[in-house]
């Protein structure tokens, strides 16, 4: 069966029923219909989540094959409410970008997935539209200050690094001339257009611990000079206030439930290629308040989502987790390992071994952090047996625990070995979190260690552009702010070619974006995009609705 064929043989529980089981009165939740709500921000505890069991699910780098980072988060979730273990699992909302371009949905798949599955891929609760209208009204503001002969605060239009945003994928938008038509239509100057998810005030929401530190970090967006180089921020403008209040019900996390009918939280949606990869502060302490164990996902490879995830989201919270479970498939191990796309059906052991480099790595990667790793398997029919024990034989070498989990085709019974292993790790306290670099370190010096200790890089090159926004960072004395690194999430490297495990590569920042608001540096490597465009033959060609209102072809 498809994934949607499976969930419509579930009967969902009303919305209500599933808060009582996350331990929160119905009537204090904010239904939207009859499966979706949200949760006022007074529920979360956090001395109560400082006692809870915080699991991040990663993977190897990421491959056209696909390996599944959130249907095992979910089957994992699953696996360790059927263990006795009262779980809740926290994501992050689906872009309509990919689930309109090439990528699809991000609700999970099979017997492990996060319903309604329709509503969450499409439009939800609108925050992704309350995020891009807040963002998009600074913007307006902006070029109506400048266009202003009375309050103008003389920015030079030259300067402005804010651009519009959209939550689609549109390549054409990526550079654009606005103000022309006269002198009534505003002031002509070059912007562009980024994809939602990679808003810096999304990167707000996710970070922000309540409505006090959301409007402050609103204000202290970066916005450009004036003529005579002067910062402006948002907050010169007044902006603050008015972004704050579009989004006050976008900063409430969203329950739903999983298949098996346990609580999930959605919050939150940068990409990690682009911006943290990572769901929401507030939507993670309020699993964290109500839950034993709580499981989350950082988008992408480890390489990108969890090294932000470790390094931003959990230093800015004083998150401390306590395993990650790295997610990988033998097809995408083939695939590192030079076997061609459409031959990762048939069984290969000699690829296979070529492509645990990779895995290798992102093993090394997990203990930098002193927090302890699980090998999770996501099976597949063409798994043969001997390929899963050429990755147990592998596992053991290193004294890793490992585990096959068939969570597409089982859920939480297909997760049941992956789920004791968690809580064996667990158990045994051996998690010691620490980060990777100190914040107050020079900007240079946390670029270079996340290139060279997470990378694997030999060198990293700065462009001229690059070097003068350094200039400018510590001009704005903001040096002491965590690194976001845009990078292509296909390599260890900033080629998206160069597969497996890349030695002797040089990492080229082309430029510096400041996030003074979110509270991070984007340096930005090689070919990678804020906007993505649409394939040849978009999903949206076969998304459809029916005469009975129902949605067909999304998945």
């Amino acid at each position: 069966m498809t994934d949607l064929q499976i969930a419509k043989t579930v009967t969902l529980k009303h919305i209500s029923d599933v808060s009582k089981s996350f331990g929160i009165d119905p009537n204090e939740i904010e239904m939207y219909g009859k499966y979706k709500a949200k949760l006022p921000l007074k529920f979360i505890d956090k001395d109560k989540a400082q006692k809870s069991n915080l699991i991040l699910v990663s993977a190897i780098s990421p491959t056209p094959a696909g390996e599944g980072k959130t249907t095992v988060s979910i089957g994992l979730s699953e696996g360790l409410n059927q263990l006795n273990k009262k779980t809740t699992v926290v994501l992050r909302e689906p872009s309509l970008g990919p689930v309109f371009g090439i990528k699809g949905g991000a609700t999970g798949g099979g017997y492990s997935q996060v319903l309604p599955m329709e509503d969450i891929n499409l439009h939800f609760t609108g925050d992704f539209s309350a995020i891009e209208k807040a963002h998009n009204l600074l913007t307006a503001i902006i070029d109506n200050n400048i266009q202003s002969k009375t309050t103008s605060l003389h920015i030079d239009p030259r300067t402005i690094g804010w651009k519009r945003v959209i939550d689609l994928n549109d390549r054409a938008l990526r550079r654009v001339v606005i103000g022309l038509g006269g002198t009534t239509s505003g002031v002509p100057r070059e912007t562009g257009f980024d994809i939602t998810a990679a808003s810096e005030i999304m990167a707000i929401l996710c970070l922000a611990e309540n409505l006090t530190d959301l409007k402050n970090r609103l204000g202290n967006i970066f916005v450009g000079y004036t003529f005579d180089k002067q910062p402006i921020y948002a907050k010169d403008l007044k902006a603050e206030g008015a972004m704050a209040a579009l989004l006050k019900d976008a900063i409430k996390p969203n329950l739903v439930q999983t298949l098996e009918g346990n609580p999930a939280i959605i919050h939150g949606g940068p990409f990690a290629n682009i911006a943290q990869g990572t769901n929401s502060v507030i939507a993670t302490l309020m699993g964290m308040s109500h839950s034993e164990y709580t499981v989350t996902e950082a988008g992408f490879g480890f390489d990108l989502g969890a090294e932000k995830f470790f390094d931003i989201k959990c230093q800015s919270a004083n998150l401390k987790p306590k395993a990650v479970v790295l997610t990988t498939t033998i097809r995408a191990l083939k695939y590192h390992g030079g076997a061609d796309l459409k031959t990762l059906t048939t069984p290969d052991v000699n690829a296979l071994k070529n492509g645990l480099p990779n895995l290798e790595k992102h093993l090394e990667n997990i203990g930098k952090f002193n927090v302890p790793a699980i090998i999770t398997i996501n099976k597949f029919t063409s798994d043969s047996t001997e390929e899963i024990k050429v990755i147990t034989e592998f596992a053991k070498s290193k004294n890793i625990k490992v585990a096959v989990a068939d969570v597409w085709g089982q859920g939480g019974k297909g997760t049941l070995d992956l789920a004791q292993a968690v809580i064996d790790e667990v158990e045994k306290g051996s998690a010691n979190f620490k980060p990777l670099y100190n914040w107050q370190s020079s900007v240079k010096d946390k670029i270079e260690t996340i290139a060279t200790e997470i990378y694997g890089a030999e060198h990293v090159d700065y462009s001229s552009k690059a070097k003068a926004n350094l200039r400018t960072i510590a001009n704005l004395g903001l040096e002491n702010l965590p690194i976001c690194i845009a990078k292509t999430q296909k390599s260890l490297s900033d080629n998206p070619k160069l597969l497996g495990r890349p030695k002797d590569f040089v990492i080229t920042i082309r430029e510096i974006e400041i996030a003074a608001g979110a509270g991070f540096l984007i340096p930005i490597t090689g070919d990678i995009m804020r906007m993505p465009g649409l394939p040849a033959h978009p999903a949206s060609e076969n998304i459809d609705i029916n005469d009975d209102g129902e949605i067909v072809g999304l998945f």
